[in-house]
């Protein structure tokens, strides 16, 4: 499926993202607290950059949606937020122990093991807290609260994690990767699309066909990640590439190859943009998103 011919403006996607830069700058300013230590590790991982998919997808599902993005802007904070305790936790020794994380040194480098474990924790409450003092409807907030909370709870996140790491030392099967990346990876780029749907008060068609998008381009950003730990270079990546396969991860490139890899990742996106297509007004930004996803460097 082609979306209509007309280049997608660099600043479109960086007026979103300055945006949430913008906001995101406003949160956990601990001066004069005793406990600005910890305020300073939440916020060195929640500004230290990223591509902000997540947030953006939130916004702009709210825009297609009929909401009031800046009603909603609370809520795409929340995520990132949400998302930022995952990759500290990721990082941690007793997890993935990386050391660099989009070009800086991981947040328990810095500030330490112990203040990085409260500094995730400290920003998954704040989620909440920032999707429920937002000046959304009651019913909306509610409904962006439970959709956060399914998606990285024991039947999301937290459980693709766990399934991850029993996954390790063992040979996995496609359909056991997959089982695994759309609850980690997934469910949470699921939940950003539903979440924008659920902030506008949409139907239940939208919520259903954002819940569409997001699980195809879930699956395509999690193979395409495989893809870049080999095919890229540490300063493009921010990380180290190759690291998946010195510590013998699970992971599509290893079972699939490049090949393999690149048509499911080619399919997955157009099955995306047709989940969307006759259902909101204007899906071209979202379309022309996926296609980029489909061919980034980092």
């Amino acid at each position: 499926m082609s979306c209509p011919l007309r280049m997608l403006s660099d600043m479109s996607f960086k007026e979103y993202k300055d945006l949430i830069d913008g906001e995101l700058e406003k949160y956990f300013c601990g001066e004069g607290m005793p406990q600005k230590g910890l305020f300073d590790s939440m916020k060195y991982s929640l500004t230290a950059g990223g591509k902000r998919i997540r947030p953006i997808l939130v916004l702009e599902f709210c825009r297609i949606s009929g909401g009031d993005t800046e009603k909603a802007l609370p809520v795409a904070c929340a995520i990132e937020m949400l998302h930022t305790y995952s990759l500290i936790h990721d990082d941690l020794p007793c997890m993935d122990d990386d050391e660099l994380r989009r070009g800086k040194p991981t947040n328990h480098v810095v500030f330490g093991e112990c203040t990085a474990v409260l500094a995730g924790d400290a920003l998954q409450a704040e989620a909440f807290g920032t999707i429920l003092r937002s000046e959304l409807p009651a019913e909306n907030r509610a409904l962006c609260a439970e959709i956060l909370a399914d998606a990285v709870g024991a039947d999301g996140m937290c459980g693709g994690q766990f399934l991850d790491m029993l996954g390790e030392n063992r040979q996995l099967t496609e359909e056991e990767l997959n089982e695994i990346n759309s609850r980690k990876t997934g469910a949470l780029i699921i939940a950003a699309c539903r979440m924008g749907v659920a902030a506008a008060g949409g139907s239940r068609e939208q919520m259903e066909s954002a819940a569409g998008f997001g699980a195809a381009l879930g699956a395509a950003f999690q193979i395409r990640d495989d893809m870049l730990d080999v095919i890229s270079t540490d300063e493009v990546l921010g990380k180290p590439v190759g690291s998946d396969a010195r510590e013998c991860k699970n992971t599509y490139m290893a079972l699939l190859g490049y090949d393999k890899c690149h048509e499911m990742v080619t399919k997955l996106t157009d099955c995306a943009k047709k989940s969307i297509d006759g259902v909101f007004g204007d899906t071209y930004y979202l379309c022309m998103l996926a296609d980029n996803l489909v061919t980034r460097l980092h």
